[in-house]
């Protein structure tokens, strides 16, 4: 690890409260690490009763639609650039569900519950397949064990989608 400010190597230091956190000797301070902030999307049609799943280029299982928070830009403004991104399609409304660290791929997942409007969807290269789904069907065709199926159940609950 180096110093982002200074580029010199970092130490692990005790720091009260924290643990041991990166520390710059150079620049005398802590430097905590820096990863990135994604969005999560439940995509949902605006009766509920749908769930938007996509299968991602070369992978054979389904999963949220997701995109990476770019620098100066909120959560909100990337869910519907994202979404458009990705199917074309328009986000109508969206709300906060839950968060958790995805340690694959090192990033703060920012989960949202999204409203889209049901149009044709035009996918972008990094969607293989896009497609409506039960809440039923959505369960079973999300990847087991992922970030993606976590956030799927929860927000089916907080829905009362369960079935």
């Amino acid at each position: 690890m180096y110093c982002r400010d200074c580029g010199a190597k970092l130490s692990l230091r005790f720091l009260e409260n924290e643990g041991l956190v990166p520390y710059c000797e150079q620049c005398g301070a802590y430097k905590f690490p820096l990863f990135p902030v994604a969005v999560s999307m439940t995509v949902m049609n605006r009766a509920e009763d749908k769930i938007l799943l996509a299968r991602h280029a070369g992978e054979t299982a389904f999963k949220l639609f997701a995109g990476y928070i770019k620098k100066g830009e909120s959560a909100e403004k990337a869910i519907p650039r994202e979404l458009r991104e990705e199917t074309k399609l328009n986000a109508v409304k969206w709300r906060y569900h839950a968060s958790r660290y995805h340690d694959k791929k090192d990033v703060l997942m920012l989960n949202f519950i999204v409203t889209a409007e049901e149009g044709n969807i035009v996918l972008n290269e990094e969607i293989d397949e896009a497609r409506w789904f039960t809440p039923a069907e959505a369960k079973e065709h999300i990847l087991k064990g992922s970030t993606a199926e976590y956030f799927l159940l929860g927000a089916l609950n907080e829905t009362g989608r369960k079935k």
